[in-house]
Parts: C-alpha cells; structure tokens; sequence
C-alpha cells in the first residue's frame, strides 16, 4: 500500500497536496445556517439581483420623492400645456472651452395655422440654467424635518408653489401644464405604498384562514375553501367595479385610498390562504409538530413558533409576488375612473389622463407613467422567482 502511494506520487511529480479551500468551502456549507444558504442561491439568481436592486431604488423614490421631484405634483404652468420633453444637457460649451453646468433648451411657441393650435419648437439659442442640489419649494422631509433642497430642478423657483415660471419639464408636460417627471415620481409613493399596505392586509388574512383551514381541516376547512372557490370565481373587473362602487362619492382621498387598499386586499388573500392551507395539511402530521402539542404548546404557540417558521421563506417569495398583482389592480381600478381620483397622484390616475386617444397623439409622453409599472413589475417578478428558488437551497 505504502509502495503504491510512493509510486503515485512519483508520476504526479511529487507529494499530493489537500485542496483546503474547497474543503474549508465545504465545511462552512456544512454548518452554515438555512438563511446563510439561501443568500448564496439568491446571488447566484442575476435577474433577482437585478429586481432587488431597482426594487429598492424604487422604496428609495418613495421615502424621497419630495427631494427627488423637481416641482410638487400641482405645480403647473398655464403656458405650456403639452409641452414636449426637454432633453438634459450636461456640459456646455463657452469660450474657456467645454465646462459642466446642465441646462435645457427652452421653447418657441408657434402658431399652425392649418390646425389652428398651438406648437412647440424647442429653442436651441434659448438655455435654461438647470442646477443639481438646488434650494426651491419647501416641503417636510420624510414628514418630520422641514426642508428645502432638491435634487435638480430650475436656478429659479416662484414663491408659489402651485407655479412653474420657468419651464423644465425633462419627460414633457400634461394638459394643465404639470410636471410629468414630478408626477411619476410622486406616483410612485401612492402606487407602491398601496400595493405595500395592500400585500400586508392579504397576508394577515391569508394567513390566519389558511392556516385555520389547514390545521383544523373539517367542516372549517370545507366553509374557507368555498368562499375562497366563490371570491375567485367571480370575474376580476365586475367584482371591482361592484366593490368600487360601495364607497361613498363624498370621501376624502385620504378615505378612498384606505377604501381601495381594504377592497384590494378582500379580493387578494385567496392565493396566500390557498398556499398556506397546503402547507399546514402537510405539516400538521410530522413529528416535531405532535412533539410540540405533546409537549403542552397551545394552538397558536403551535402555528406560530413551529409550523410558520418551517415555510417562512415561501411565505417572503409569495407575498414578493403578490405585490405587482396589488399595483396592477390599482393601476386598473384607477385607468378605468373607479380606483383613486384627483388630486391623489398614482400611476394609474397619470394612465387616466392618456385614455383619450388625441390626447396620446398629441402628447405621447403621457404614457411614459406605464413604462413605470412595466419596469416596477418586471423587477418585483424577478425579486420574487429568486427567492422562490432560494426558498429550497438544495435543489438545482
């Protein structure tokens, strides 16, 4: 044996050397824990790396959407409705030679006469001074600090915060002048935190009949598992057009937008409860689960310290998954006049406005609030497919 040994070593040129790192690897995977190994699959994910990357620079607009929007999202100026957008010059060229200093092109308003209507040229001999970290329309930050700096806007603001006196509108104007950059941005806020709030109001539900259903089972599970089959046999829009048409017409927008997250939420803990169900039906015969109950633990000591844990990383993919379906419904409810009306700004109020066809003829750049959905959708799909990969680190 020793011989043998010997004479590999010889043909391989010298004594074998253990490879320490892949076994080091080894054994930090070995004693690595669950979340640990789910991290290394979610990494290994790129279109889920990519989705949670523009998913939190989209929560970042939505905690920063006053400093990031160069007007308020009422701001509007009465001159330059339908404005065209106005392409962002970085450097400008004067006579020292080519310097930083951002500007915009400003307009010339000419009169077609076949038409009748007024036009836009953009200017070239017209600059307007566009200035980053610029001090303009005050508002609170996060709701609590008193601030008034912005991202980039005009080297000019008007006192009045309902005024735009000189015009910079980078993805164009709407029909009364408004910001459209502005109003995506603070769209943002209302789309995502309803789709948010809504996703937590199903996944309270969902849970909590999901698992009645599942760890019961019974005449329980039979009178869950028929509303469940009745809410998602109903077709989706006269269900919400129903719906919407319960809440009263003299709300607040406060009150509507509480009254459209609670009715989207109604509609959307059916899928979660479904899962949840199915989990439970599997879980509640293993045996760390009867050790528990033997053990003295009540019901909801049972469900909450034993059994949710054991699925929780399927739980985090579902709800990641749920959350475009909660903003495409508000998108929806909104385009069709029965979700959020004005002067609530949310991508689907700014959709409702290029539901004319002259209108999107005239302005195009009224749908770029869509493009916003598209992406914000995509990068929710891809966070939520990695993490249901994650969710079982030793599969393929």
């Amino acid at each position: 044996m020793l011989n043998d040994r010997k004479q590999v070593e010889r043909e391989a040129g010298g004594p074998a050397v253990p490879n320490n790192s892949r076994s080091t690897e080894e054994a930090r995977v070995l004693v690595a824990s669950q979340w640990l190994l789910m991290w290394r699959k979610f990494r290994k994910h790129r279109l889920a790396m990519v989705g949670g990357t523009i998913t939190i620079v989209v929560y970042l607009v939505v905690l920063f959407a006053e400093f990031l929007a160069p007007f308020p999202s009422n701001a509007f100026s009465s001159q330059h409705t339908y404005a065209p957008p106005q392409p962002l010059h970085l450097f400008d060229r004067t006579a020292e030679g080519l310097r930083f200093s951002p500007y915009v092109n400003g307009y010339s308003i000419t009169i077609n006469q076949a038409a009748l209507k007024r036009e836009f040229v953009v200017d070239k001999a017209s600059k307007v001074p566009v200035r980053l970290f610029v001090h303009g329309t005050p508002y609170k930050l996060l709701g609590l600090f008193d601030a008034d700096l912005h991202l980039i806007g005009p080297s000019v603001y008007d006192e009045d915060p309902t005024r735009i006196i000189i015009p910079m509108y980078l993805l164009g104007a709407d029909r009364l002048g408004r910001d459209v950059l502005s109003r995506t941005i603070y769209g943002t806020r209302i789309s995502m935190t309803l789709g948010l709030v809504g996703v937590a109001l199903s996944f309270v539900i969902g849970l909590t009949l999901g698992g009645v259903s599942g760890f019961y089972g019974g005449w329980v599970d039979n009178t869950i598992q028929r509303v469940i089959e009745l809410l998602r046999s109903i077709p989706t829009i006269p269900l919400w057009m129903g719906l919407a048409a319960a809440l009263p017409s003299d709300w607040t927008p406060l009150q509507v937008f509480l009254g459209i997250t609670i009715l989207l939420s109604l509609i959307g803990w059916t899928g979660l409860a479904r899962v949840v169900r199915g989990r439970f039906l599997a879980l509640r015969t293993e045996d760390f689960i009867l050790s528990a109950r033997l053990d003295g633990n009540s019901t909801a000591r049972t469900i909450r310290v034993h059994m949710i844990p054991a699925f929780a990383s399927h739980i985090i993919a579902s709800l990641t998954l749920a959350i475009p379906s909660m903003i495409l419904s508000e998108t929806a409810l909104s385009f069709l006049g029965l979700g959020l009306r004005p002067p609530i700004v949310s991508w689907g109020v700014l959709l409702k406005e290029a539901q004319n066809i002259r209108a999107v003829a005239t302005a195009p750049w009224l749908l770029l609030p869509g493009i916003a959905v598209i992406i914000t959708v995509l990068a929710l799909n891809f966070l939520g497919d990695g993490l249901r990969d994650a969710a079982d680190p030793y599969g393929r």
